[in-house]
């Protein structure tokens, strides 16, 4: 299928994304007092990667998301994206959104859906039409493109929700909790989406609190904790911490009962060690030599994102 792109101008230079300063409040219950939802947010995503807005439910990340798309207005900061700032007609145009829980006519087929969206953006009837077959094709539901969205699974629908919000060809696509209630093939299904855009040198900006699916695909990663961002960063630099432990499999050697701090599990052919003082490691890999055994393998495990997420996320 021929590929159809719709070309627009980008600023390679400038940030995908800027936010300075960014707060908003809301009325408390009963109009009670105020209840801080962001506070003093800074933020910048380069061009061109996957980054991932992580938090726990109620940390802000759909309220900034509502700001950057011009759903909610923020109480103070500056937002730029491309360099412009956010609400102008230019900016909007190179943007694709799907929000956490998208409300789509359920008796209009995917092909329906696409078409209505496509009308709303200007796109020529003709250029419409290929651009719809082209991103059914990318999602995989060019086979159910005639079936009614009443009968899409939820992975479904978050693919041709993923596939409405890249209609216009934007440069920023931006997800709310895109592979929230997925069972893991339909999450399978949303990542590989995902990792198609960032190879079209797309910019993507997605919120999650999935970790792994985060960490699987997202080349930098911020986190936001009561309306704060209390990391941010190249996920390969946040992640390049001290091991936490190594795990030593050897074959033919029976460890002593005592083995200092190490977690000892027998299995049918070989041992597996989990040490956590680097010094022990050697010490064990020479008795297990000494002693006739062959070391299969050494594996360091060094601190994952979720041990990151878990150290940032105050108790209570």
């Amino acid at each position: 299928m021929r590929v159809i792109l719709i070309t627009m101008t980008n600023d390679k230079e400038a940030p995908a994304i800027e936010i300075k300063g960014l707060t908003k409040s809301f009325k408390g219950h009963l109009s009670i007092g105020r209840f801080q939802a962001l506070d003093g947010v800074d933020l910048v995503v380069p061009g061109g990667v996957i980054y991932g807005f992580l938090g726990p439910n109620g940390a802000g990340k759909t309220t900034t998301l509502k700001i950057l798309t011009g759903m909610l207005s923020p109480d103070e900061g500056r937002i730029r994206i491309f360099g412009e700032k956010a609400y102008g007609t230019a900016v909007a145009s190179r943007i694709g959104f799907l929000p956490e829980a998208p409300y789509f006519y359920e008796y209009l087929t995917g092909r329906e859906l696409l078409m209505f969206f496509g009308r709303l953006f200007g796109l020529p009837r003709k250029l419409l039409k290929e651009r719809a077959s082209y991103l059914l094709d990318r999602v995989g539901l060019t086979e159910k493109a005639g079936l009614q969205l009443r009968k899409y699974s939820k992975g479904m629908l978050q693919r041709i929700g993923l596939a409405q919000a890249m209609l216009n060809d934007p440069d920023l696509v931006i997800l709310d909790e895109p592979m929230s209630a997925l069972d893991p093939i339909g999450r399978r299904e949303v990542r590989d989406v995902i990792l198609d855009m960032k190879r079209d040198g797309k910019t993507v900006f997605f919120s999650s609190h999935i970790l792994a699916d985060a960490e699987m695909i997202c080349d930098e990663v911020a986190i936001l904790v009561k309306g704060k961002v209390v990391e941010h960063g190249s996920l390969d630099v946040l992640l390049e911490r001290d091991v936490h432990f190594w795990d030593v499999s050897v074959k033919g050697w029976k460890p002593p009962a005592k083995l200092g701090d190490a977690v000892v599990v027998n299995r049918k052919n070989n041992v597996l060690l989990r040490i956590e003082r680097e010094k022990a490691v050697q010490e064990v890999i020479d008795m297990a030599r000494e002693a006739g055994g062959q070391i299969l393998g050494v594996t360091p495990h060094k601190a994952s994102l979720e041990d990151l997420f878990m150290e940032r996320i105050p108790e209570g």
